[in-house]
């Protein structure tokens, strides 16, 4: 059996729309402003053999490495039952790092396993030594949080309340991690009713053949798109600034091989894993190759498994793109993903530079802040990444202050973060002229002033291009590289790119991101003004 073009197109479409609709129950259903706010958390539906079919366009870093974590808990469970739920966050089972918490649930059609959903959020604390979890000292992965295999939470429908007491005593705002779980359950109904509904509609079997056919009409699409490209190798290199604990900077090296409809990339000869918490594990890695080569070969082409059947990845085990645990890993999601989908850019930007970027600020900016909040006596744990500014491209500036490379996020609104937590506000503004100069200006970063309101509160950073700058191309200038300072008595006392420190009343917290890459010679844009 075999679809038509239109059939195939409008089943593919109704996939994708249950996974957004997953993924809008989500947000609309979290407790902590991170889901509902910044929209931290992405949704998928799978085969039964556990291929990413259709997902909701949301966070890049997770979608890629979701179907690790998918693949994991078809490993660990081969008895699946209407109504099971499993959860897990182990970075090393296809996790990202622990505050991501992957739900997989499978969809039954009239007793037959039809398909897989999955979610997966960012939970604003998940335990470990810093409230947020986000320790950029820690020195292994036991130090950065619970770290959960696949297993139960749901059985047959049944809630397993021994197991989620386990998990929310060891968490620092159990009330609203239970409410961003359940948010995720919810999200796992929804696929499994749209899913069931459509096979209803069109039946069991056309619907797993429809299935199949979008694997392969995105393999097609890719290999398609892979032989239009010119044809070679091309080699490029770029670093973090340091792991947090004194080592660095830290190169990551890429070799892009285009030969007809297949690439290879080759990441030898990046740094050995840090003894600091920017390790990215082999998912993470996987899937900035991911989101990287498709944004170059063709964004349009409708993401699944298909479309990384051409795409062959070697990363050294024990790299800083590929550790064995229990190196600490907590960065290598949010700034490691970065630099690697910037080496995978200014690659393939020897080979198609017409079609790649500038680098962006190349960084998250993490911020985590957490304590004991005066206005109910309770813990809290607030988390957020910050924008910057966006390369520019070979045909435009780039965009000031936005989310750029494997983050997709929004930013916490103002009244949502005063709201929420004891902290407030002071600056929130662009950073103008931060942005490299080219015929195309990169895009200008963001400054963020936040202070602690009648308590001292914990703080936490993960930010990198503090030392190194986000590339320019074509004879552009690099963008401007971002800054974290205490502003204490009205002194500025410069801070590391990663780090930790308790925040006063009256201290505030400056983080300044950087810029993004220039474009083209400068010459030739004073000549068209």
């Amino acid at each position: 059996m075999r679809l038509d073009p239109f059939a195939l197109e409008v089943l593919r479409h109704a996939l994708a729309g249950a996974a957004e609709e997953m993924n809008a129950n989500l947000v609309r259903s979290a407790y902590s402003p991170n889901i509902k706010e910044r929209r931290d958390c992405s949704s998928a539906l799978f085969t039964p053999e556990g291929a990413l079919v259709a997902q909701a366009e949301s966070i890049p870093v997770h979608l890629g490495a979701m179907p690790f974590s998918v693949g994991a808990a078809l490993a660990a469970v081969r008895d699946w039952a209407e109504g099971d739920v499993v959860v897990l966050n182990d970075p090393y089972l296809g996790g990202a790092h622990l505050p991501d918490v992957t739900f997989v649930a499978p969809a039954f059609f009239r007793g037959e396993l039809l398909a897989f959903v999955a979610c997966r959020a960012h939970h604003a604390d998940i335990g470990g030594s810093s409230p947020g979890s986000l320790s950029p000292w820690a020195r292994d992965v036991f130090g950065e949080g619970l770290r959960i295999p696949p297993v139960h939470l749901w059985r047959r429908g049944e809630l397993d309340r021994e197991l989620l007491a386990l998990l929310l005593l060891n968490v620092r705002t159990p009330e609203e991690r239970l409410g961003d779980l359940r948010a995720q359950h919810a999200a796992c109904q929804t696929g499994i009713a749209r899913l069931e509904e459509l096979a209803l509609r069109y039946g069991k079997e056309l619907l797993s053949e429809g299935m199949r056919e979008i694997l392969d009409y995105g393999e097609r699409r890719m290999r398609a798109a892979l032989v239009r490209l010119p044809q070679g190798v091309a080699e490029f290199e770029d670093a973090l600034d340091d792991d947090g604990l004194g080592s660095g900077p830290l190169p990551i090296r890429v070799r892009v091989e285009l030969r007809g409809d297949r690439v290879r990339v080759d990441f030898a000869g990046s740094a050995p894993q840090a003894r600091g918490p920017v390790n990215a594990p082999l998912a993470v890695t996987a899937s900035a190759v991911y989101f990287a080569l498709r944004a170059v070969a063709d964004p349009t082409i409708p993401p699944s498994a298909g479309p990384y059947r051409p795409i062959e990845i070697h990363a050294p085990a024990g790299s800083i793109v590929n550790p064995r645990p229990p190196a600490p890993v907590v960065g290598g999601n949010l700034e490691t993903s970065q630099r690697i989908v910037d080496v995978i850019l200014g690659a393939l930007a020897q080979l198609v530079p017409d079609r790649v970027p500038a680098a962006g600020q190349g960084t998250m900016n993490n911020v985590a802040i957490g304590g004991t909040d005066p206005r109910t006596g309770r813990p809290y744990a607030f988390y957020e990444t910050i924008a910057g500014g966006a390369g520019a491209r070979p045909d435009g500036d780039g965009p000031h202050g936005v989310h750029t490379g494997m983050t997709n996020t929004l930013n916490t609104p103002v009244e949502a973060l005063e709201l929420a937590y004891p902290l407030r506000v002071e600056r929130y503004e662009l950073r103008p002229g931060t942005g490299g100069k080219g015929r195309f200006h990169g895009g200008w970063g963001i400054r963020r002033d936040l202070t602690p309101l009648g308590h001292t509160a914990h703080a936490s950073i993960l930010s990198d291009r503090r030392v190194g700058r986000p590339y320019g191309l074509g004879g552009g200038e690099p963008g401007a590289p971002g800054e974290n300072v205490l502003i204490r008595d009205g002194k500025e006392i410069p801070l590391p790119g990663k780090t930790e420190l308790d925040l006063r009343p009256g201290e505030v917290l400056s983080i300044r991101t950087p810029g993004g890459g220039g474009h083209g010679p400068i010459e030739r844009r004073e000549k068209q003004t």
